[in-house]
């Protein structure tokens, strides 16, 4: 269940924004939010003012980092029913394409350092409930536009929600010292959970 390699520009500009985002989680850690300039972030990632504008508008998209994207095909593939004609399959699928693309570039201390900051920083708690409210909706709408009637918002957006706990029960493992990947961990829990379901 891998995802489409990405091309050499797409994985260039994706660690070069990881890079960035991890600068700018530091400094956070460091100085808190209000504690340092995008001068500083961009002082800090090795480049430019001008260049750290084209990644991220400000301090708060940096901190939190890129948005996972789906490419166009796997999105296509999805709606018309694939890539194996079982939903839950499917979107186990659509979120090894989010992972494979970060995981390998994330260890545990970025993602224990940005759950903290999450977790103690009131801004970054709101930007995260928005990005994830976007997020959601457009896997909801996903579902919707595929399933023609079956699914509607309703039971789609529970169905993302459980998902998403899925990923955090993994994350938790992986940041606990479990040595095995996040896509591995993800789909032993999601395996876990359908074992209670059934």
């Amino acid at each position: 269940m891998t995802s489409p390699a990405l091309s050499t520009r797409e994985a260039r500009r994706l660690a070069t924004e990881i890079r960035i985002a991890r600068c700018a989680q530091i400094l956070t850690a460091e100085r808190g939010l209000d504690g340092f300039t995008m001068d500083d972030l961009a002082e800090a990632s090795a480049l430019s003012r001008r260049t750290l504008f084209n990644y991220f508008p400000g301090k708060l998209d940096a901190v939190l980092g890129p948005v996972p994207v789906i490419a166009e095909d796997t999105r296509a593939r999805f709606v018309e029913g694939g890539p194996h004609g079982r939903l839950v399959d499917d979107l186990a699928v659509l979120a090894h394409e989010l992972l494979d693309g970060q995981s390998d570039a994330l260890d545990r201390e970025d993602i224990a350092r940005i759950t903290h900051l999450i977790t103690t920083t009131p801004r970054l708690l709101t930007a995260v409930i928005d990005r994830f409210e976007e997020f959601v909706g457009g896997f909801v709408d996903l579902i919707v536009e595929r399933e023609q009637g079956r699914v509607d918002a309703v039971r789609a957006r529970l169905l993302v929600r459980l998902l998403v706990t899925v990923f955090e029960s993994a994350i938790g493992t992986y940041v606990a010292g479990d040595e095995r990947s996040i896509p591995d961990l993800f789909d032993r829990t999601l395996a876990a959970a359908r074992d209670l379901f059934t």
